[in-house]
């Protein structure tokens, strides 16, 4: 069973979250929430939120437990890029390009571990 949560429009470039969501692949969804909780960067707190709301989706929509999930998937993608402007010396024309994100978390529910039974020490 598969969960996933988007967030989309984010106020940060691809290339900057992509950066947290390497650090994070593969990882338990409460060991990274730990992780990401005491990170410096500005992703790191919107990969939060959007980990919390695929944990609550897990949770609340499919009545999965959210200590049984890893993260399978976690991605940024392109947004669309907003023209700014910034005026320089001599009345010139900077142009900038504010880039955004659309994050997508995808998480797996992990098989719980097998208790071995009959096995003595």
């Amino acid at each position: 069973m598969e969960v996933r949560a988007t967030s989309k429009h984010l106020p940060i470039s691809p290339q900057k979250i992509r950066l947290v969501c390497d650090l994070v692949r593969g990882m338990e969804a409460n060991e990274a929430a730990d992780l990401l909780r005491h990170m410096p960067q500005k992703g790191a707190g919107l990969l939060l939120k959007t980990l919390n709301s695929a944990l609550a989706n897990a949770e609340n929509n499919f009545e999965l437990d959210p200590n049984l999930m890893v993260i399978t998937q976690v991605y940024a993608n392109e947004g669309p890029r907003r023209p700014w402007r910034r005026f320089g010396a001599r009345g010139r024309f900077k142009p900038i390009t504010r880039r955004t994100s659309h994050l997508t978390v995808v998480l797996s529910e992990r098989e719980p571990e097998a208790v071995t039974a009959g096995k003595e020490d």
